[in-house]
């Protein structure tokens, strides 16, 4: 018998095989752009790539603010996708690979700053509750367009700093074959259209889901909308892992999250404008990712590597995330209510 719960998971599954599809073409086409513009490596990977990787939570923040008003199902997406990032794509290419190999690079600059785009991510929410709180309910607030601009401003300091590291650097650039440029642009069109219905179709069934369970959808957000959107990022991962390209692999990860906190949420509140939000909601999740973080900078600082046994742990820690979610679903735990 066919229930709508199994029609909201169905078509959250045709969503999420949309995306991978569509992810993983957008970043081929992505980097045969770049390379025919010759464009620099810091916009390359800071804002090509890193754009390419993320836009499914891109869109995701935008289609829940813009089409749905729901800013917190998006926020919530983002949120979700980060700790996916963070614990499971890293562990499960671990489990793959043996072992996954991390430089100092990517120890003491790109994890430490994606600490750092936590805590600005977080103080922009925190003050809009501070400087536009609501008058209807308590620890929330608005974040306006002004507000949206501190993390954005953070994300050009990180573009700044890859592009030093670029100057550093000299590294040859690859060759490349010519490329049909009109193609390669009408494909990329293609691709976001697609996209983006992919994005709008699992927004809906999380929101359904919500309806059916009566829970809030931001659960469902920083489970369905966050794993769907994130599985282009793990198997792209997870290919360059088995290629023996650990940093890369575990630079995409910290680079897509960084974008997503920095970026992504804020481009949401520029088209739409201010958006209520609860942050009193928020800290618990903000703690979990985090908390995730440092586990996994505890990890890999140990022996500048992760092992199966540091996988065990990162997929135990996300287990345990999920039990909590489930937790909160049924009712049995308060703390997002």
């Amino acid at each position: 018998m066919i229930t709508p719960t199994l029609i909201a998971l169905l078509i959250a599954g045709l969503a999420t095989g949309l995306i991978w599809v569509c992810s993983s073409r957008l970043e081929v086409l992505s980097e045969q752009l770049s390379s025919h513009y010759d464009l620099p490596d810091v916009v390359r990977g800071g804002v090509i790539t890193a754009v390419a990787s993320s836009f499914p939570e891109l869109s995701s923040v935008v289609i829940s603010t813009v089409w749905h008003g729901e800013f917190e199902l998006g926020v919530a997406a983002i949120i979700g996708s980060a700790i996916f990032n963070i614990l499971v794509i890293p562990g499960v290419c671990t489990l793959a690979s043996g072992k996954l190999i991390a430089d100092r690079d990517i120890v003491y600059k790109e994890m430490l700053f994606y600490l750092l785009a936590i805590a600005i991510f977080s103080l922009a929410l925190a003050c809009g509750v501070v400087f536009h709180p609501s008058e209807n309910a308590s620890h929330s607030g608005y974040v306006s367009r002004s507000l949206a601009l501190l993390p954005l401003l953070a994300y050009l300091l990180y573009l700044y700093i890859q592009w030093q590291d670029s100057q550093d650097s000299s590294q040859e650039k690859p060759t490349t074959e010519p490329v049909n440029i009109k193609r390669a642009w009408g494909m990329l069109v293609v691709c976001l259209i697609v996209l983006a219905l992919g994005v709008e179709l699992l927004v809906r069934s999380a929101i359904r889901l919500g309806e059916i369970f009566e829970t809030p959808s931001f659960l469902w957000g920083l489970t369905i909308i966050a794993a769907g959107s994130s599985l282009p990022d793990l198997f792209i991962s997870l290919k360059t892992s088995r290629e023996g390209e650990d940093t890369t692999s575990l630079a995409n990860v910290l680079g897509s999250n960084t974008f997503d906190l920095l970026v992504a949420v804020p481009i949401g509140v520029l088209i739409a404008g201010a958006s209520l939000f609860n942050f009193g909601r928020s800290v618990p999740l903000l703690g979990c990712l985090a908390g995730s973080t440092l586990l996994v900078f505890v990890l890999m600082r140990n022996q500048m590597n992760l092992r199966r046994r540091d996988a065990l742990i990162m997929l135990g820690a996300y287990g345990l995330f999920v039990g909590w979610l489930i937790l909160e679903s049924i009712g049995m735990v308060n703390l997002l209510r």
